[in-house]
This record gives structure tokens, C-alpha cells and sequence, in this order.
């Protein structure tokens, strides 16, 4: 598999707070890596710098061969590359789901609206929810709203997808929903990188797990060897506090 994402000693500080330091990643197409850690450890800081909404004081990330800068002039276009959904969903209120889904391939991308339309139509009967396309999210659950989040960022057409916590916010019988939307996403071949706290979830999911703690990441590898078999002490203690 070709590498799509490289992460190579990026360390990230508030003035003089160091959030992580010297962190590298690589993960190819078609991969899915999940990190997990303790709340505070900079899991979301990391993924948020992925994209660039998060700049980093040394290092450098590239992603599909261009490297990520915050205050590049075409940061716009490698985001575009990098499809982030977050815990807080962050829709439109006052866009029904169809129009929140079409504004930016139509204002970004300049797309076929008809074309546009009719992928945007497609994805939401692929998650369940073509018939709350006329619905306002104040009409949705919260586990419907992180549906449409996620196909929002899908009809970008993502190298990459960057998935932040995206159940935390929702209510438990809610988020099997969500976690299965993500799985079928993995069985067809999407490059995501995932932070969450659902074990279970990412015990499935996963092609690779990340540990991060105390700013740099204490383990990795496949995930049946990294639940069964945790190499360090602290990996040892973080998942004995999980029941998965």
C-alpha cells in the first residue's frame, strides 16, 4: 500500500505547555489507525494538527505529497484532503440535512449541483437516513446528526478521514449506530484516523492502535497483540481501567 500521510517529529506547544513532542506516523492508503490515551494527552490536538487547524512549532506533515501548513495559502485545498468530523457535530441549524450536505461542494468546489444532489442522496441512504433529508438537525438525534456529520465530510471525497471522539457526546444506545456507519466505511478501504474511547469499537475497527500518553506515543501495533498483549506497564494499566 502507498503512503498517504506522514507525520515526522512535529511536537506542539501552548507557550510553555509542550502538548507532544516528536511524534511520527505513517499511515498508507487504505489503512485505518485508531489512538487511544488518557483524557488530556493531546489525542484530539494531534489529529486536529493533521489538517492544519492546529499549527506545530517543529516538524512537518505531509499529506498525499504536500505538506501541511497552517498558514499556507492553499491550506483550503489540502483540507479539503483531510475530512474531519467532530464530537459537537457543528451543522447548520438553519439548513435542512440535504442543504448542509450540498453547501460546500457547491461554495468550495464549485460542483454539478444536480451531481451534487444526487451523491449527496445516495450517501444518506447508504447511512440510513435518506428520509430526514428535508429534516432541520434540531429534527435529528444525535446519533443521526454524527451520521450526517460523517457524510458531510465524505462528499468532499477525503483522502483522509479524521474522526475526533465522534461518539462521546451521544447517548450509549446511539452510538452503534455511528460505529457501524464507521465500520462499513473501513471494509470498503477508507484511510481514517480515528481517536476514541471505545474499545470494543476500536478493537473492530482497527489496523493498527496508537497509545498515546504524557506527549508521545508509548505503543503501537496490530490490535489483537496490542489488548492481548501490551508490552508496557502503562498500556497494561490504561486498558485494565476499560472493560472491553
Amino acid at each position: 500500500m502507498d503512503e498517504i500521510l506522514r507525520v515526522e517529529n512535529i511536537s506542539k506547544r501552548y507557550e510553555d505547555i509542550t502538548v507532544f513532542e516528536n511524534l511520527n506516523l505513517s499511515v498508507k492508503k487504505g489503512e485505518v489507525v485508531v489512538i487511544v490515551g488518557p483524557s488530556g494527552c493531546g489525542k484530539s490536538t494531534f489529529l486536529r494538527c493533521l489538517n492544519g487547524l492546529e499549527d506545530i512549532q517543529d516538524g512537518q506533515i505531509t499529506l498525499d505529497g504536500q505538506v501541511v501548513d497552517a498558514s499556507s495559502k492553499n491550506i483550503g485545498k489540502i483540507r479539503e484532503k483531510a475530512g474531519m468530523v467532530f464530537q459537537s457535530y457543528d451543522l447548520f441549524p438553519h439548513l435542512t440535512v440535504l442543504q448542509n450536505l450540498m453547501l460546500a461542494p457547491l461554495k468550495v468546489k464549485k460542483s454539478n449541483k444536480k451531481e451534487v444532489e444526487k451523491e449527496a442522496l445516495a450517501l444518506l441512504d447508504k447511512v440510513g437516513l435518506l428520509l430526514k433529508k428535508d429534516s432541520f438537525p434540531r429534527q435529528l438525534s444525535g446519533g443521526q446528526k454524527q451520521r450526517v456529520a460523517i457524510v458531510r465530510a465524505l462528499i468532499m471525497h477525503p483522502e483522509v478521514l479524521l474522526l475526533d471522539e465522534i461518539t462521546a457526546a451521544l447517548d450509549p444506545e446511539m452510538v452503534r449506530e455511528v460505529l457501524d456507519v464507521v465500520l462499513s466505511l473501513a471494509k470498503e478501504g477508507r484511510t481514517m484516523v480515528i481517536v476514541t474511547h471505545e474499545m470494543q469499537f476500536a478493537r473492530a475497527v482497527a489496523d493498527r492502535m496508537i497509545f498515546i500518553d504524557g506527549g508521545r506515543i508509548v505503543e503501537e501495533g496490530a490490535p489483537d497483540e496490542f489488548f492481548d498483549n501490551p508490552k508496557t506497564d502503562r498500556l497494561k494499566q490504561f486498558l485494565q481501567t476499560f472493560s472491553y
